[in-house]
């Protein structure tokens, strides 16, 4: 395997030249990085080239590196990763591009290479919020289309910011401030007085 893994990493490096901005082997999987100016660039290469013939993509996540290994991250905070397949040359790749703005995080879309990635990007945009630029239909896919925020965000509030209930009285749908009391989680356990007493209890 190692070999293999090898020889589609020189492989990466003499199609991609300076595009490709890491080639790592680890865990028994390779890794492709680029820059997110050669993001779609890269992608039409690697489906296009006879070299390569990534023609399938398995998955696209957005990852959010706020935290990564529970300590602080130095890089860019949002990437987009994706599982590539070459049926042709039996091959698997992560693909990865980190977004050049952690404020706004945007990378282009990859929906026009492997139509698979248009929902996958819908869902990286719903649930940590990175923009795909050309993406066809750019809208929630997963939260209500009244949903303030990114739920995947490490940032983002557990209880979040807004409820949603069925209101008898308006016949409706109604949105309010999430109003969630503190309480007690440890169980109530309710013994005899005489529990644990020797003898007690006995007939």
């Amino acid at each position: 395997m190692t070999a293999k893994l090898e020889q589609l990493a020189q492989a990466l490096r003499d199609v991609l030249g300076g595009r490709a901005k890491k080639v790592e082997i680890a865990l028994g999987e390779l890794l492709l990085e680029v820059d997110a100016a050669d993001y779609l660039s890269v992608a039409e290469t690697l489906r296009d080239n006879a070299e390569l013939k990534f023609s399938q993509l398995i998955d696209l996540c957005g990852v959010d590196y706020l935290t990564y290994k529970n300590s602080t991250w130095s890089g860019r905070r949002y990437a987009a990763t994706s599982q590539l397949l070459s049926v042709e040359k039996n091959w698997r790749l992560r693909y990865r591009a980190f977004a050049a703005d952690d404020g706004f995080p945007v990378l282009d879309s990859v929906a026009g290479v492997w139509p698979s990635a248009n929902w996958f990007e819908r869902e990286a945009f719903d649930l940590i919020g990175i923009m795909f630029a050309g993406h066809p239909d750019m809208r929630r896919i997963l939260t209500d289309y009244g949903f303030v925020g990114h739920p995947f965000r490490k940032d983002f509030p557990i209880s979040g910011y807004v409820e949603m209930r069925y209101d008898q009285e308006q016949g409706r749908i109604v949105y309010q401030p999430v109003t969630i009391a503190p309480r007690e989680v440890t169980p109530r356990i309710v013994r005899e007085d005489t529990y644990g007493d020797v003898g007690a209890g006995r007939r």
